[in-house]
């Protein structure tokens, strides 16, 4: 009986994983994690931390408040006792150096403080989250800073969390 040289399923389906493998390393690596799925992550981010400081305030019958500079924002916690704000402990997060931020409140843009126009002890919040479950309503428009980056919206009417979207008035051109 003569047997035949060529290659069985399990040594084909051995490569095809090796191959699948190698071109996915390859992607990632060519920046398909980019700046643009970094934008995302830091708005799902944003958008989380408002979710959990509203529950937080409603279950703690505390205001808290988010104070926006250019490129950085910090948790703020309204303390009765001394009638002011109190930053919540921990640093103002940073903005990637690639992102910009835009803060509209009543349909007004706001000019953000640089973080040394306002030191941490006299800083207001520009957001508020109150314990009554509402929140400031709001735009914030969180973008590359290159003229066809990615551009993403968050938005609140007062009474619902905001939800990341893809912000239309500036969108990516397609």
């Amino acid at each position: 009986m003569r047997r035949s040289r060529a290659f069985t399923l399990v040594e084909l389906l051995v490569v095809l994983v090796i191959l699948g493998s190698l071109i996915g390393l390859t992607v990632l690596s060519m920046g398909v994690a980019g700046p643009g799925r970094e934008l995302q992550q830091e708005a799902e981010r944003l958008t989380g931390l408002i979710g959990v400081l509203v529950e937080e305030a409603v279950l703690d019958n505390r205001e808290y408040g988010l104070w926006f500079g250019r490129d950085s924002y910090q948790v703020l916690r309204y303390d009765s006792a001394s009638q002011g704000w109190q930053p919540v402990p921990g640093k103002p997060h940073a903005l990637p150096a690639w992102a910009e931020l835009s803060l509209e409140l009543e349909g007004a843009a706001l000019t953000l403080p640089a973080p040394t126009d306002a030191p941490e002890s006299a800083r207001t919040p520009q957001l508020l989250l109150l314990s009554s479950g509402e929140i400031s309503p709001f735009r914030l428009h969180l973008a590359e800073r290159r003229a066809d980056g990615l551009r993403l919206l968050l938005a609140s009417d007062g009474f619902n969390l905001p939800r990341v979207e893809i912000d239309s008035a500036a969108g990516r051109p397609r």
